[in-house]
């Protein structure tokens, strides 16, 4: 439509301006604006449209950020009231290439402080609403771009992931998310918080969320490639989607696990999906598996995930208080070992994530994707019991009352952890009528391949549905 002329950027940035005022309120999903530099991009975009000039793929599109991106010009608070009037000089490298294709980024948006939960809430800008239903959590730790997405309160988000922190949200409020193959969207860490940490983190990455798999892989086109410095050698050349039809596709479908079973409303949704697409042609085989349990890949994921967090992180000995009050096991007691764990420790457990990679390698010369659920449970009602989400426990309706809470990371981090790219897609409602997606799981560089697949899933399922009342 910007292409086209017809409509103007200054009339989207408008409405979605007027969006916020109207539904701000009740989501808290967009908590910092930066509306007058915006008109003024807006205004400088149109008139280059007229005169034939084109910026880019996203030229003149409205869109927010999260708020761990540092943005230039804009506060950027990674959610803590430490940083609450840190506006950047320089914009982080995904924001700097919005930039670059035109983009005009209008707003920041809400996540738990530091992105360390997977609910979206801080003491600096409160508690973001799912707009399903506002007494529930839009997920973490993109919360804030999810919950804006399914509103309508914004046409396109960049969320970052290192435990399903695009891909949770995204099934949590019914919108689209991905989680790109590590390593192919630069995301060096905070550098405006001296001395800032310019190495990038082990398993986290930034990626596109939107209201379809299309404007996924618009957004991943404008993300992917090689930093400034590796460019001067490197390329980045994704290949094609493995198939362009949708029955073309050979599917596994892992939907449920003994170590970490799937909610029986998540489970009959995904299970109706799954159906659906077999009415359609699509092959699916429901025992394929990697040659591995899932119980394996998320156990090396944690132990990863804990030391690669490490730096951000109390020592260890600031644990060591809890032991006598934990049960051996614990979480809190597997990360602590985790954060200080020898170098010669984390080489092996490397070692064990590249066997790994090698058993889903083999996989994947069989299969084209693997469906999963993204998360076991449904969107959770606010939380907000504990400063750590690793001694928190959730409902269960499986009949033990609570589960660890935990488990949301266990489909998402046994992928992330072995840097496969991973496509969250709605699937529909479940009974209750709450969203729900699935995890589409691709191979290592085959990023278009579980975003075809979820573009032409939505053929079948339905896709993006706007929440009631939005």
């Amino acid at each position: 439509m910007l292409a086209s002329g017809e409509v103007s950027s200054r009339e989207l940035l408008d409405m979605y301006l007027e969006r916020n005022t109207r539904f701000g309120g009740t989501l808290n999903a967009v908590v910092t604006f930066d509306a007058d530099r915006a008109r003024a991009r807006a205004a400088a975009a149109d008139d280059a449209h007229v005169r034939g000039e084109s910026w880019g793929p996203l030229h003149g599109l409205p869109m927010t950020v999260k708020d761990e991106l540092p943005t230039a010009g804009i506060r950027s608070t990674y959610g803590s009231p430490r940083h609450s009037g840190n506006v950047p000089d320089a914009d982080s490298v995904p924001v700097r290439r919005l930039r670059a294709a035109g983009a005009v980024i209008f707003g920041k948006t809400n996540l738990p402080a530091y992105g360390s939960d997977v609910q979206t809430y801080n003491r600096l800008f409160g508690t973001t609403n799912n707009p399903w239903d506002v007494t529930r959590t839009p997920g973490g730790s993109s919360g804030g771009a999810a919950a804006a997405l399914a509103a309508g309160l914004t046409a396109l988000e960049v969320g970052t992931d290192i435990g399903g922190s695009i891909r949770t949200p995204a099934a949590y409020c019914g919108v689209y998310g991905h989680k790109p193959t590590w390593g192919i969207v630069p995301n060096p860490g905070r550098v405006d918080d001296p001395p800032g940490y310019y190495v990038e983190c082990d398993i986290a990455t930034a990626g596109p969320m939107g209201r379809s798999a299309a404007d996924l892989d618009l957004g991943l086109g404008v993300l992917a490639g090689p930093d400034d410095d590796t460019a001067v050698a490197w390329r980045l050349d994704l290949p094609a989607p493995r198939h362009g039809r949708l029955d073309a596709f050979r599917v596994a479908a892992w939907l449920d696990d003994p170590s970490c079973p799937t909610e029986p409303e998540v489970l009959e949704t995904l299970v109706g999906a799954v159906a659906s697409l077999r009415e359609a042609g699509v092959r699916v085989d429901e025992t394929a598996r990697p040659p591995f349990p899932l119980s394996r890949a998320y156990d090396v994921y944690r132990r990863l995930l804990y030391s690669s967090l490490s730096r951000a992180m109390p020592a260890p000995s600031a644990l060591a208080p809890l032991a006598h009050l934990l049960p051996p096991g614990h979480e809190v007691l597997r990360a602590a070992r985790a954060y200080g764990v020898s170098h010669a420790k984390w080489l092996a457990w490397n070692e064990e994530r590249r066997q790994l990679q090698e058993g889903w390698a083999g996989f994947f010369r069989e299969w084209d994707v693997l469906i999963t659920p993204v998360t076991p449970v449904l969107p959770l009602h606010h939380d907000h019991r504990y400063p750590l989400m690793i001694m928190r426990d959730m409902p269960s309706a499986l009949g033990a009352g609570t589960r660890p809470y935990i488990d949301q990371l266990a489909w998402v981090g046994a992928v992330g952890g072995c840097y496969l790219p991973a496509t969250s897609a709605p699937v529909g409602q479940a009974a209750s009528g709450l969203p729900v997606g699935v995890q589409v799981v691709g191979p290592y560089l085959e990023d278009r391949t579980p975003l075809a697949f979820a573009r032409l899933m939505a053929a079948v399922l339905g896709g993006f549905t706007p929440p009631p009342g939005y």
